[in-house]
């Protein structure tokens, strides 16, 4: 009975497998066409989560402590990737001439903030990331061991382009933030 039950369940499987749903063209290569990465609101969460858990899986590799989300510094990601889009283009600077330091204070972050990354793609935020962590600057902010904070956000625009926008910073007590400059 056991074994005729199981025989069964993987038939079933195996049937389930099968089913495609919505059919996807194929490209000249035989192999489905990519589709646009579409972010909706509800997933804003998940995808913040799901990048922090892969951030900290990384950072746990080389031995870096773990990082948290910080509410603050995901604001001002979220900011500075709606301003890139306005800008159409991927740059550091604000279309009011701000720099990721003076975003940061601009929402109140306490610690220093020691990098930002971003990226200008049509990739999910874990294909972002991998690009990330294959040039040695942006590498460098994500494994920052001095970081114990990271926000992150993005802007899609509607053609499927997003804007994405990752920030570390320190614990205040450990390094202050930096002084601003009097001109």
């Amino acid at each position: 009975m056991n074994r005729r039950n199981m025989v069964l369940g993987l038939a079933a499987t195996a049937l389930a497998a099968c089913e495609t749903g919505a059919e996807r063209p194929l490209g000249p290569d035989g192999l489905p066409l990519p589709s646009v990465y579409r972010i909706n609101s509800r997933d804003q969460a998940a995808i913040q989560f799901r990048m922090l858990d892969s951030v900290n899986a990384l950072r746990r590799n080389v031995g870096a402590p773990q990082v948290e989300l910080d509410a603050r510094l995901n604001a001002a990601a979220a900011t500075h990737s709606r301003d890139m889009a306005v800008q159409n283009r991927p740059w550091l600077f604000g279309s009011d001439g701000s720099s990721p330091l003076d975003r940061a204070r601009r929402v109140g972050f306490p610690g220093r903030l020691l990098g930002e990354n971003i990226s200008e793609s049509f990739e999910p935020e874990l294909q972002t990331l991998a690009a990330w962590m294959g040039q040695a600057d942006t590498r460098a902010v994500i494994l920052d061991p001095d970081a114990r904070y990271m926000g992150f956000s993005w802007f899609q625009e509607e053609s499927g382009k997003i804007w994405w926008t990752l920030n570390m910073g320190s614990d205040a007590t450990v390094l202050p933030p930096i002084a601003s400059a009097a001109f």
